[in-house]
């Protein structure tokens, strides 16, 4: 491309930039958003980094490179993104449904439009998905390649169940305390690690355990946590209690789970996710003014704003987008970072490469299933990253519409 042309390119993104800017409200916080859009962008990253289709015959099973090389562990540690995204929600939720009570909407008013624009996207996901399952059966491919699929496919949904849940409970977990649903997770792991207790208790944790973040997001919206000194405490006690989990009472230091690996720290969520989700949360919470700052810019809040309107579509296709790239390069035979088991630095180099095609496969669905998450594509609907709320009594609702 010529200068001529990159500079076109400049100018034109520069004015779209302008134009999101202008369109969003002055009181908006951004920082908001550039949490949940790093929280998104977190968990894409992390899924396509550290996970594998290799084929076993004639079936194909997933695989990381975390089995391979457990050493590599802390990568997971940035893209273990979820508690953020809790926090957030739980902030947003609370805000909204205060917001919502001071201006006379009744709670299943609020909730209906919330669940609504939660799984209105879902619809698509399990309609194809349900058809590509069906034609894999019919033309004869293993059961145990489409099973591995769909459950690599749908896997995303388990989130968002436990956060429509969590929404739901919202009128209850306001003033809740993040310290009893803490208290769950502990006694849950001391009995099912310490005391020999049932395996499924594990289960337990799967809503007490991210109902912690939730409930700091609520903290957040009675304004305990305005003071940096909440950041620091949470950021502290949380990585020290986490470090010390893993180093004396035999958790895993992966905070993603591993296939083949005997103990997951996600599946169903463990002490030690938790604790870990508390230092994220402090370190969000340390992050916000910077963030703000960085936002301000037009281009950087542009960004942001658009990984935002479509948050829920890249969340719910990022897999899909990683399964038609594996498929359609086996078109070219068998090739490394895609293919071949992820037991070597050679892999994750050559994966890495491959990010960029996952991306262009991500954007393609993005591109086809976006109206699902806008409501239809109907002209005339205002964005919910620009649309503001109405102010509550005491100016605790919030100053912009959040996902």
């Amino acid at each position: 491309m010529t200068d001529i042309g990159v500079r076109a390119v400049r100018q034109g993104v520069c004015r779209r930039a302008d134009r999101i800017g202008a369109a969003t409200p002055p009181g908006r916080d951004r920082a908001l958003d550039a949490l949940r859009a790093v929280a998104v962008l977190g968990v894409v990253l992390g899924h396509w980094l550290v996970t594998a289709l290799v084929a076993d015959g004639r079936t194909l099973r997933t695989a990381s490179p975390l089995q391979h090389m457990p050493w590599l562990a802390p990568i997971s540690w940035m893209f273990q993104t979820l508690a953020v995204f809790f926090l957030v929600g739980g902030h947003v939720a609370t805000r909204g449904h205060a917001s919502a009570r001071a201006r006379g909407v009744p709670y299943h008013q609020w909730l209906t439009g919330r669940l609504t624009r939660l799984f209105k996207p879902v619809a698509a996901v399990l309609g194809l998905w349900t058809v590509a399952a069906l034609a894999l059966l019919l033309s004869g491919t293993e059961f145990g390649t489409v099973r591995t699929l769909v459950k690599l496919a749908l896997a995303p949904l388990w989130f968002l169940l436990v956060f429509a849940g969590l929404t739901a409970a919202t009128p209850l977990l306001t003033r809740l305390n993040p310290l009893w649903p803490l208290a769950v997770v502990l006694h849950v792991d001391l009995l099912r690690f310490g005391l020999g207790g049932p395996s499924w208790l594990g289960w337990v944790n799967v809503a007490a355990a991210w109902a912690v973040p939730y409930t700091l997001g609520a903290a957040w919206t009675r304004g305990e946590l305005e003071r940096r000194r909440a950041g620091w405490i949470l950021l502290g006690a949380g990585a020290a209690a986490t470090a010390a989990l893993v180093a004396w009472a035999g958790y895993p230091a992966a905070m993603v789970g591993v296939p083949g690996g005997g103990m997951s720290n996600l599946d169903p969520p463990s002490l030690a996710v938790v604790t870990f989700g508390l230092a994220q949360c402090g370190l969000a919470l340390l992050l916000r003014e910077r963030l703000r700052l960085a936002t301000r810019r037009p281009v950087a809040w542009a960004a942001v704003a658009l990984v935002n309107l479509s948050a829920m579509t890249v969340f719910l296709w990022h897999q899909t987008a990683l399964m038609a790239t594996t498929a359609t390069g086996l078109l070219a035979g068998r090739l490394p970072g895609l293919h071949t088991p992820p037991d070597g630095l050679g892999w994750v180099g050559v994966r890495l490469l491959w990010l960029p095609v996952f991306a262009l496969a991500l954007a393609v669905c993005w591109s086809a299933f976006r109206s699902f998450e806008r409501g239809g594509g109907g002209r005339g609907r205002r964005s919910r990253v620009v649309r503001a709320h109405r102010p509550s009594d005491r100016g605790t609702a919030a100053k912009a519409r959040h996902v």
